[in-house]
């Protein structure tokens, strides 16, 4: 099924600085399709939820304080999966995830688009996520010495900068995925692949991204890798 417009969204926790930056380069992005942005504000301190408040003033994109919605502590990855999904279906709409500590180009966004609106066999298409000197980075490190192309992957695709089509929204919901889990992009990936879609990985349109910047106590794993596991333990967070 063709996608007739875009829904793009940003889960947000925090992290000011990188979210303002995600927001700013989604909103100076160049469209010839139809779109929506909207940011889920996920139980951010009071200070930056008025922050947020104040760049959906300046910038016109659509800000969801989840607090309004559920009681749920965060993470509420899940709940905002399946609302977006909801509102895309609705709407003929891909739904392309963009984190808030990705920075993607002017025309990131809608060359992701065409890629897979060209694809009829498309189910994700994600955006190969690069450091400050242009390096693939984490999570597509397998990707190293595919640069400059579009090629399919069994390999799973993180939300980092990621469009999920019509086509296989309208075949797997998201009511079905597991509520004890923290983080999805592992088994969304794999059930594109289980409904006979195929997942695109595309080198072409390089994003920066500032691992685990949208999580920074995930850092721990790097510095202090005995306490981030502790934590993690303890805390029964971070399941993918």
């Amino acid at each position: 099924m063709q996608m007739k417009k875009i829904h793009i969204i940003t889960p947000v926790k925090d992290s000011i600085e990188l979210t303002l930056k995600t927001i700013e380069a989604i909103t100076h992005s160049q469209f010839r399709i139809p779109y929506t942005y909207t940011v889920y504000n996920d139980f951010s301190t009071p200070e930056n939820s008025a922050i947020l408040d104040k760049a959906a003033q300046q910038y016109g994109f659509n800000l969801v304080h989840l607090s309004d919605l559920t009681q749920n502590p965060s993470p509420n990855y899940l709940f905002v999966l399946q609302l977006s999904q909801e509102k895309a279906l609705k709407e003929d709409a891909g739904l392309c995830i963009v984190e808030s500590d990705v920075v993607v180009h002017p025309d990131t966004l809608q060359r992701l688009f065409d890629e897979a609106q060209q694809r009829p066999d498309c189910g994700i298409a994600a955006a190969v996520t690069v450091d400050d000197k242009g390096l693939i980075n984490y999570p597509y490190l397998y990707a190293k010495g595919e640069e400059n192309k579009v090629f399919t992957t069994r390999k799973h695709l993180s939300f980092c900068c990621s469009l999920l089509t019509t086509a296989f929204m309208q075949k797997f919901n998201f009511q079905r995925l597991d509520p004890s889990k923290s983080w999805h992009d592992v088994t969304i990936s794999h059930e594109s692949l289980k409904q006979g879609f195929n997942n695109y990985l595309c080198t072409t349109l390089p994003v920066f991204h500032q691992p685990h910047g949208s999580r920074p106590w995930k850092q721990l794993k790097y510095s202090n890798p005995l306490k981030y596991y502790w934590l993690k333990l303890i805390h029964r967070r971070d399941k993918i």
